[in-house]
């Protein structure tokens, strides 16, 4: 199978995606982070979410979870990246994403994102993915998603 690990979208390379026509069933893209203290300010900045659970170590000691955690948004942020920076890629649409959050993530924790093609649609352009994020092997998101690719030839203008 084949897994695509690196795109930066610096180079002028980049800016196309997979095609609809080069996709494949099993055809995976992969993006790792570590999660910062600066990356859950951030995110609780731009986001909005200041619940104490992720910024007061005090508050989130007396919790079932006994510290801190990061937004499970922030870590499922990162199946868009893959969609739209590795596969498959710019010019790709997200359509609808189904999650489900397993286990949390703390500071210092690198989150994997795999995103696998598990249904190609040529009719309507359209590819299934399952979404998965893990931390050391445990799932901590899974879920999937829909998408629309480009494809080679532009769809037929209807009058």
């Amino acid at each position: 199978m084949d897994t695509i690990t690196r795109r930066t979208g610096l180079d002028p390379a980049d800016l196309t995606g997979f095609y609809l026509e080069d996709m494949h069933v099993g055809l995976k893209g992969v993006y790792a982070r570590t999660i910062t203290e600066t990356d859950i300010v951030m995110f609780a900045g731009i986001s909005g979410d200041t619940n104490p659970m992720h910024l007061n170590e005090e508050y989130a000691r007396q919790t079932p979870f006994k510290g801190r955690i990061a937004h499970g948004m922030l870590s499922a942020c990162f199946i868009t990246t893959v969609l739209g920076t590795r596969m498959p890629g710019p010019g790709c649409i997200y359509l609808s994403q189904n999650l489900k959050f397993r286990a949390p993530v703390r500071i210092g924790e690198t989150v994997t994102t795999t995103v696998t093609v598990t249904e190609i649609m040529p009719e309507k352009r359209r590819v299934a993915l399952s979404t998965n994020c893990t931390v050391a092997g445990k799932v901590v998101i899974e879920g999937d998603a829909l998408v629309m690719v480009p494809t080679r030839e532009p769809p037929p203008v209807s009058a």
